[in-house]
């Protein structure tokens, strides 16, 4: 059986659920939209992909390619 690999949308939820900040402090933060990163959070809608790269980079996360197993 075959491990599911996470999305980048679950790994940002839970980076953000995991930081233990409020949506509001994040949202200080970052300058994005108190009520945008609740319903992000709560799997209510999705980010544009601007919004995802302040997430991103404010919670110090970074995209990195997988190695391929041969």
């Amino acid at each position: 059986m075959s491990k599911k690999k996470s999305t980048m949308t679950e790994m940002l939820r839970a980076a953000i659920k995991g930081s233990g900040l409020s949506a509001y402090r994040i949202s200080k933060d970052t300058g994005l939209v108190v009520t945008s990163i609740i319903r992000f959070t709560e799997g209510e809608t999705s980010l544009r992909l601007d919004k995802a790269d302040v997430l991103a980079d404010y919670l110090e996360l970074e995209l990195t390619k997988r190695k391929v197993k041969n």
